[in-house]
């Protein structure tokens, strides 16, 4: 158990995960933290990284930062996301053995797993199969790190533990109309969408204002606000978004990801993550989710309720879909002792109330 007063370096506390686990280990009384931004320290600079080491000297540290992105980015930038997130890890987790740190959290993803593992998916599926192409990428540089924890933890006796979230949502999100993950790229085209509707032109200029679109703010002419939202699908009659809508999805709101990444890091050990009697140890890593799925046009649909857009739904099947269904079988996690608390339809709400009231704060600025 880390003391209160350990010194925590929480790489990437701006993110969507990194932010929730920051003010999560405040909370809980850990106030000793160490938070860069990317212009104060490049995770990809190993010179730098090791710098920052030598004089900070962390007793732990959470490894949140990561190169991610939608199924748009991830298809176009796939050089991006393989080097840049094993640079990161590298680097990281290099340093963090050689300072000797007590404790790692390495953060993934369970698009570790492959394509068409058997649902739902267990940390024994790792490596079974092909992965999912459009992303294939980013999950190769996540399970090597997750073994890279792994196989320091065999060698050296590390204590570090990897776990694997599913789809994430929550404050500080990133609704890039491009770059986005699934949830928050829809509910931005549905308040945009609902604004046009509404004919409410100062909500749709603060939220450009706020968040350009191809370097369209709300200063644009109208006639150059409608094109560039048309691009990307919406318009005030409807919305269209990517795939057939039929992908099975599990969501986890961003702050119960972080209090099990902190339940984790202060009360799991390397040895409670695999069975002592296996003659081969690995698959230690651990899923973070709720167990629970739903379809891409369910939660669209539930998107489109809670914003209060009237108008139609419509699907690109051009599009790709991309894995059919990614369900997280999380028995292990619940038998260490961490159950999530918000379900996707308060998640939604809450996200909607987070987005609005950042537009607000931002226009009274």
């Amino acid at each position: 158990m880390l003391k209160p007063s350990a010194k925590i370096y929480v790489a990437g506390h701006r993110g969507l995960v990194g932010s929730a686990i920051w003010n999560n280990l405040l909370q809980r009384g850990y106030t000793n933290l160490i938070g860069r931004t990317h212009h104060e320290l490049d995770l990809l600079d190993p010179v730098a990284v090791r710098q920052f080491f030598d004089e900070e000297q962390p007793d732990a540290v959470v490894l949140a930062a990561a190169h991610v992105g939608g199924i748009m980015a991830n298809l176009n930038y796939r050089a991006d996301f393989i080097y840049q997130n094993l640079q990161i890890q590298q680097n990281v987790i290099g340093e963090s053995f050689r300072h000797q740190v007590q404790k790692l959290l390495f953060l993934g993803s369970t698009c570790i797993y492959p394509r068409m593992a058997p649902q739902p998916m267990t940390e024994d599926a790792l490596l079974t199969s092909p992965l999912e192409y459009t992303n294939e990428p980013y999950a190769i540089a996540k399970i090597a790190g997750l073994k890279m924890c792994e196989s320091f933890n065999l060698q050296y006796g590390t204590n570090y533990i990897a776990v694997m979230p599913t789809n994430l949502y929550g404050p500080n999100d990133n609704f890039h109309l491009e770059n986005s993950h699934v949830l928050p790229a829809m509910m931005r085209k549905l308040y945009l969408a609902h604004c046009l509707e509404a004919n409410d032109w100062n909500a749709v200029q603060q939220d450009l204002n706020l968040r350009p679109v191809e370097g369209i703010d709300g200063s644009h002419p109208q006639e150059e606000i409608l094109e560039v939202l048309s691009r990307y699908g919406i318009t005030s009659q409807a919305v269209t978004l990517w795939g057939t809508g039929t992908p099975l999805r599990e969501f986890l709101w961003s702050e119960d990801m972080a209090d099990a990444s902190v339940h984790v890091l202060l009360n799991v050990d390397f040895k409670d993550t695999y069975d002592p009697a296996e003659r081969e140890v690995r698959n230690c890593h651990i899923n973070v989710g709720t167990g629970i799925e739903l379809s891409i046009k369910q939660v669209a649909e539930e998107v489109k309720a809670t914003v209060g857009f009237n108008g139609a739904l419509r699907w690109d099947a051009s599009k790709p879909d991309g894995t059919p269904r990614k369900l997280t079988d999380v028995s292990k996690l619940h038998r260490l002792g961490w159950h999530h608390r918000i379900d996707i339809d308060e998640g939604i709400r809450l996200l909607y109330q987070w987005y609005r009231q950042g537009i607000c704060i931002n226009h009274i600025r």
